[in-house]
């Protein structure tokens, strides 16, 4: 199947929650966990040991593995497998880009069967231009993967750029129609990342055709109850992610957290 089918099913399954795997200093100070390897391991494959069964996907933040060097590397890994074994699918957020070979080599890495970091999907960044993402296109549909193209973040700072004029529509928005134009021959593998912060986007998602990644739910100020506002017409394809809202509070109550947002996100 290809991505978008992979997904469409096991969220179906499972419900329309991504929960994030970000094993930072104050999560593992919350599960009571040292600041070092082991905690990172015990923390991060913990949570897929909590919820990997119920939970359709996980977003692994690399930036929290890659901080102890190769050795946090072989952690993230054994959390890919983890999660693949659990049955549900993983997107690394990774936010590559680059141009030409560059991209090319960081696609290698996270794409395709061979992939020594291989994700069911990766996020990337457009502003090196949404054509320098051709590499990592053309690998995630020859593997049967996906890509999520950074549009409208949810942090505050993003706006300044997101919301700049790009020849009479915001950047977000072109980044959203070029996006848009690539998936039908790219099997629709393409999705967004789009913030659950902001009570208006900035950019019209009524007509996208592929997943949304919503990040900001819980900690960032982000709701269940806000996602049709924000996202009208585009809320079918709408995946929220929650991270420090599930994973933030101790082990003991990861489940428990988890069952009550896909409880939420069943009514809407």
């Amino acid at each position: 199947m290809t991505y978008a089918e992979r997904l469409r099913t096991i969220t179906a399954e499972r419900g329309r929650l991504c929960v994030g795997i970000d094993p930072m200093p104050s999560v593992l100070d919350a599960w009571g966990l040292p600041h070092d390897v082991d905690g990172l391991e015990r923390c991060a494959r913990g949570i897929v040991e909590e919820i990997g069964g119920e939970v359709a996907v996980f977003k692994p933040q690399s930036a929290f593995f890659e901080a102890f060097g190769s050795r946090g590397v072989a952690v993230l890994e054994r959390v890919l497998v983890d999660i693949s074994e659990a049955g549900a699918m993983s997107i690394l957020d990774v936010k590559r880009g680059d141009i030409g070979s560059s991209m090319a080599g960081y696609a290698s890495a996270f794409l395709g069967d061979d992939a020594p970091t291989r994700a069911d999907a990766i996020t990337v960044s457009p502003y090196l231009g949404v054509g320098s993402l051709k590499p990592a296109v053309e690998a995630a549909v020859a593997g049967g993967q996906g890509l999520y193209v950074l549009a409208r973040t949810s942090n505050p700072d993003g706006g300044s750029i997101q919301l700049a004029d790009a020849g009479g529509v915001s950047v977000a928005q072109h980044v959203v129609d070029t996006v848009a134009a690539l998936n039908p021959a790219a099997e629709h593998a393409v999705g967004l990342v789009v913030g659950g912060t902001h009570g208006d986007p900035g950019c019209d998602l009524s007509r996208f055709n592929a997943s949304i990644l919503v990040p900001g739910i819980g900690a960032q100020g982000g709701t269940v109850t806000g996602l049709a506002a924000i996202f009208g017409d585009a809320l079918p394809n709408v995946l929220p992610t929650a991270s420090r809202g599930v994973i933030g509070h101790g082990r003991d109550k990861v489940s428990a957290l988890a069952e009550e947002l896909l409880a939420e996100l069943a009514t809407i």
